[in-house]
């Protein structure tokens, strides 16, 4: 779509290591700031608290003590000595006369409104009158006024507060501070710790850069560890190996493809240039013609059908169900008998039910049937297929037994490779796949391809199945030979 992206400079991307680091400061920092209000708030409530309640116990005590004992101003004269009131720390004791003159001045000298004249020439001992935030020089005070009783003079006590204030602010500021140095740690921490962390990260970010870049899926990644992070390394690393084998083996199959459809297309330009002189050549020759390009089309066609199927993966699609290898056998047992002419006998040991795909499974065992009906060309003898299961659990052998040349031993390890044929076989019709395809079924289905001497002549090559559907076609370049000698065989 033209015009996208669009024009115009590139956001710039947050790096996770700053996020993390980020979030963790702000996370520390919503905590530290949601603990330093509440812990204030806490310290702040039991110092009012508690300065409040020494506040109201002095006073209760003093309107007790004018109301059990008659006592004159002079009683509470900090002239005199004994005085009857205790003065607790930051409390301030003034002495009013019967007309509410100051008999003996508090330190502060503390203000006198009416309501403390009336109290001091109240005839009733006790009676109390409360003034709040009264401000004294540059201190705050508060002031309660007590009777004496009998119009004799009241007892005014003021507490301050105004230090506890300047404390709780003192307190506040110390307690931001701290807070703020609480953030400033806990972000320098979070970007400590987010460099340590993310640190693989940056690691497998370089190498999914580089691979993207240079498009070179052999670069090693050096991440180690238990934990997620090296998990995830490992599994990038193990998923670098498996598109580098992908790509090896597409790069193979092309090659070999495209060096065997050379041969048939070559000679079928041969035989196709030759149909310009057609009206020139005698009768049995046109038909030697016409038959050869018969023949070359087909193996042309099967040369492409297989090349197909080996490319899509064996049906990778083809959902894996529970199948009974014997019933599978069965039809490729009527199957061989119309192809080939040939008596196929079925031989089967014990449960070969196992887990699979039944398309890939059979065409496995066709392949086996049809290879080896192709080198015992001129047999008499049945070909033979034994199942035999399971040796554990969903285990199955698959074996196919001829009676014909056998399979030398410079072949037996590569009979399994793609395009492989023996130089005996390489006069009959074939593409050298079959006997592949074959491994790559097994190795799908968790088993492996197998191949040896036939006692008595002629050869065994089968597979086994179990273990688990690992993939669509398995992978790999080896020949999955498990024992076996022999001479004079090739694949199909």
């Amino acid at each position: 779509m033209r015009g996208w992206p669009p024009a115009g400079p590139r956001p710039r991307l947050v790096s996770l290591r700053t996020t993390f680091a980020v979030s963790f400061a702000a996370v520390t920092a919503a905590v530290t700031i949601l603990v330093g209000i509440l812990s204030y708030g806490s310290a702040a409530r039991l110092v009012r608290v508690d300065q409040q309640s020494v506040f109201t116990q002095v006073v209760q005590d003093v309107r007790d003590e004018v109301r059990q004992h008659e006592m004159v101003p002079e009683d509470f004269s900090s002239s005199r000595p004994g005085h009857d009131l205790v003065r607790p720390a930051r409390t301030d004791v003034q002495v009013l006369g019967a007309r509410g003159q100051i008999v003996d001045h508090g330190s502060p000298a503390l203000p006198v409104t009416a309501r403390d004249r009336a109290v001091a020439s109240a005839g009733a001992a006790g009676r109390l009158v409360q003034h709040k935030d009264v401000r004294v020089g540059e201190d705050l005070f508060r002031i309660a006024t007590v009777s004496l009783g009998d119009g004799k003079g009241a007892v005014q006590v003021a507490q301050e507060f105004s230090d506890t204030e300047d404390l709780l602010r003192a307190l506040q500021q110390r307690t931001l501070i701290l807070m703020s140095a609480v953030v400033v740690a806990a972000g320098l921490f979070g970007w400590w710790l987010a460099r340590r962390i993310t640190r693989r990260l940056v690691i497998l970010t370089s190498a999914a850069e580089d691979v993207a870049r240079t498009r070179q899926l052999g670069i090693e990644v050096p991440v180690t560890g238990l934990d997620e992070v090296g998990r995830l390394g490992r599994a990038f690393d193990r998923m670098l190996g498996r598109l580098a084998q992908s790509e090896e083996d597409q790069r193979r199959l092309v090659q070999d493809a495209g060096h065997e459809l050379r041969t048939p297309l070559t000679s079928l330009r041969t035989n196709i240039s030759l149909l310009r002189r057609i009206d020139e050549l005698p009768p049995a020759t046109r038909e030697d013609l016409v038959a050869d390009l018969g023949q070359e089309a087909r193996e042309l066609t099967d040369l492409v059908n297989e090349l197909v199927d080996l490319a899509a993966g064996q049906s990778d699609s083809e959902p894996p169900q529970q199948v009974d290898l014997a019933d599978i056998a069965e039809e490729v047992l009527g199957l061989a008998k119309r192809r080939t002419g040939r008596e196929v006998v079925l031989r089967v040991s014990g449960d070969t039910r196992t887990d699979g795909r039944p398309g890939m499974l059979q065409r496995a065992l066709s392949n086996l049937v049809e290879n080896a009906a192709k080198f015992d060309r001129d047999g008499t003898a049945p070909i033979e297929i034994n199942l035999t299961g399971p040796a554990r659990p969903g285990t199955v052998r698959v074996e196919v037994l001829d009676r014909g040349p056998g399979i030398a031993e410079g072949d037996l390890i590569r009979i399994f490779d793609r395009f492989y044929r023996a130089a005996d076989a390489r006069s009959l019709p074939g593409s050298g796949l079959g006997l592949s395809i074959v491994r790559e079924v097994a190795m799908a289905h968790g088993g492996a391809p197998f191949a040896f001497r036939r006692e008595g002549g002629g050869a065994v090559i089968g597979f086994t199945v179990g273990g688990g559907i690992v993939g669509g076609s398995g992978s790999g370049s080896g020949s999955g030979i498990v024992g076996g000698s022999g001479r004079g065989r090739g694949a199909v």
